[in-house]
């Protein structure tokens, strides 16, 4: 039986920044999608983040450093909370949807380790999976397609509604049926087990990490650097 006829957990967060080793989380959302992608389950967290939210930052999710502050949870307990939920929803080997997942499952890392709260991997006692990125699955079955790839253009090109864009919720439910639609579409994708598709993706990162390192190099900025490991960043020191 295939995967896309099977529930979908999906995870997002709307955070501060793009620095996974610096920035925070604003909001957060786990919801699990049974397969005819009705939300079956949902969890939802707003954090105060302990720091100003930039105005940039603000600008795309909506949520005002004044807000997070009077309606947000404690960071440490919500960051526990929320990695505890991501971790049961893979430990029951319910495939975990993230949009760029290196960027968000690296952040939540992160976030554990400044809080001192047991990590992800440090739960399941190995990195996580299986997961499913819609962009790393998108560029590897059409990486010769011009445009943007970012969710909202993806749900444009696999015709899955976003109504709310960067609403954790709205955004972790249309990555899931984005998912099962590239799925559709991609029938080799939607035939593989999990654990092939996890080990595909990680292959397809590591790629795509080097063609987005040459690029970078002939054009504007030669000194940035893209990791190659996915759906985590390795810690540093």
């Amino acid at each position: 039986m295939s995967w896309i006829s099977g529930p979908l957990v999906a995870f997002d967060l709307e955070t501060t920044g793009t620095d996974v080793e610096t920035d925070r989380i604003v909001t957060a959302a786990v919801v699990r999608l049974d397969p005819d992608g009705t939300v079956a389950e949902e969890r939802t967290w707003l954090l105060d983040p302990g720091v100003a939210i930039p105005e940039q930052a603000s600008a795309i999710h909506g949520i005002s450093t004044d807000r997070a502050r009077e309606h947000g949870a404690p960071a440490a307990a919500a960051v526990e909370e929320i990695t505890r939920t991501v971790a049961d929803g893979l430990r029951s080997g319910t495939p975990l949807v993230v949009m760029n997942a290196r960027y968000d499952l690296s952040l939540l890392d992160r976030e554990c380790r400044r809080y001192g709260v047991e990590s992800v991997s440090e739960r399941l006692g190995g990195a996580p999976s299986p997961v499913i990125d819609p962009l790393v699955i998108d560029k590897h079955v059409d990486k010769y397609r011009k445009g943007r790839r970012a969710l909202h253009a993806l749900c444009a090109h696999y015709g899955v509604p976003l109504d709310a864009a960067h609403d954790a919720k709205a955004d972790a439910v249309a990555a899931a049926l984005v998912v099962r639609r590239m799925a559709e579409r991609h029938l080799p994708v939607g035939a593989m087990s999990l654990a092939d598709l996890h080990d595909l993706q990680v292959r397809a990162a590591a790629e795509q990490s080097v063609s987005l390192q040459a690029y970078l190099r002939r054009t504007a900025d030669p000194a940035a650097v893209v990791e190659p490991a996915w759906p985590l960043v390795p810690r540093s020191g």
